[in-house]
């Protein structure tokens, strides 16, 4: 949960010779600007508002003539205005002497999580004489990074999800030897039971996926005709989960298994190599976090990415190795992403996120193998109990 540090913003600004950090608000445009704020609750409003924070100096706010209001809770004096031409030229002068401003923005959009700022909002701005830049790295010290408490919480919500895709393959193993197989949907609500008496919340249902329902990467289980798991079927359990308090942050981890004896040697081939790959990407973490090396999304991606292709699948791993993590499933840090965008953010200390190769064959199956990574300051620590090492054997295991 984020409350509003003007020093530590300040500091970073000059550490990143930055003037400035605008925010803009528009009916709630910019969730960003109201955490980093410590809005977040309030009324959004129905009027544009903008609020400076120097890289020295107090902070000042411009709101409108019926909503002066709005940014009360925040330092610095607040001009007001009432027509598009007072608008002007109070944030003309809001701006004087600002060279280079931040903003919500991304050039050409190559980071849709940053680009909370519209268009036209950004040319004004740099009608009156500012450049605009993009807050992305700002963000992320400010809305991606852990407390030891929000660490502590993952933690116990990691544990809690692999003790459930533990209980959900059980589950499948006792209905197909009673001769009832369950269907995804049945697992789904299953599933939701179980987060709710772990005293779990989440913003979705998991994924539940039988076979070529699992070569979907975001497979949505139908409320009706879903799938029933049976002997000899392929299970995909996508599930994300955190505690209920507030500030509290997301697990996310998927698993595989194969409701049967042993898995086909294709199946157990295609996750051996999406186990690589997940190997791959925890190795270039640790090996960067332990020297003290910078290290960008992107290049995590890349090594994920390299070794599917090296194994002839790349064709069939159509999206990013990994997201941000943080009090929404997919948080506003750096993704590790070199495919659907191209993702140069460095990875910071505490801030946590995924590593999720998937193979998926159209038709067919698909498996993919999720983890949690956290920068603990030093190292890779990979959280929660052991991750998956094979295709599990579930009538062979439960």
């Amino acid at each position: 949960m984020s409350t509003f540090d003007l020093p530590a913003i300040q500091q970073a600004l000059a550490e990143l010779s930055l003037d400035g950090w605008l925010f803009y608000g528009f009916r709630g445009s910019d969730p960003i600007a109201l955490k980093v704020l410590g809005l977040s609750g309030r009324p959004a409003g129905t009027r544009r508002w903008f609020y400076l924070v120097p890289r020295s100096g107090e902070p000042r706010g411009l709101a409108h003539a019926i909503e002066p209001a709005i940014l009360d809770p925040l330092p610095g004096p607040k001009g007001r205005y009432a027509s598009w031409r007072s608008l002007t030229e109070e944030l003309r002068q809001m701006l004087a002497g600002i060279r280079r401003a931040a903003m919500q923005y991304s050039p050409e959009n190559h980071l849709p999580t940053i680009s909370r700022v519209d268009a036209g909002t950004v040319e004004l701005v740099r009608s009156l004489g500012a450049e605009v830049v993009s807050s992305a790295d700002l963000v992320q010290r400010f809305e991606a990074r852990l407390s030891p408490a929000q660490v502590d919480g993952h933690r116990r919500a990691a544990a809690s999800l692999r003790g459930l895709i533990d209980e959900v393959f059980a589950r499948v193993a006792r209905s197909i030897r009673a001769g009832s197989p369950m269907t995804e949907a049945e697992l789904q609500a299953f599933a939701l039971q179980r987060l709710e008496a772990l005293g779990l919340s989440t913003d979705h249902g998991p994924i539940l996926a039988v076979n070529e329902h699992s070569a979907d990467p975001h497979f949505e289980v139908p409320a009706a005709g879903s799938a029933p798991v049976r002997e000899g079927d392929l299970l995909l359990f996508d599930v994300w989960a955190k505690e209920k308090a507030p500030g509290s942050i997301y697990a996310d981890i998927t698993w595989c298994g194969f409701a049967g004896q042993a898995p086909p040697p294709e199946m157990a081939r295609v996750f051996e190599v999406v186990r690589a790959a997940r190997e791959a990407a925890v190795a270039r973490c640790a090996g960067a976090f332990s020297a003290g090396a910078p290290l960008q999304g992107c290049e995590v991606d890349q090594a994920a990415r390299g070794t599917i292709e090296a194994a002839g699948f790349g064709d069939f791993f159509p999206h990013r190795t990994g997201h941000s993590i943080h009090e929404e499933t997919h948080g506003n840090g750096a993704n590790l992403d070199d495919h659907e965008t191209h993702d140069t953010r460095r990875l910071i200390p505490w801030t946590l996120f995924s590593i999720e190769p998937g193979i998926y064959l159209p038709g067919r199956f698909g498996l993919r193998s999720e983890v949690n990574v956290l920068y603990a300051g030093d190292r890779a620590e990979v959280t929660g109990p052991p991750h998956q090492q094979e295709l599990i054997p579930i009538l062979a295991r439960y």
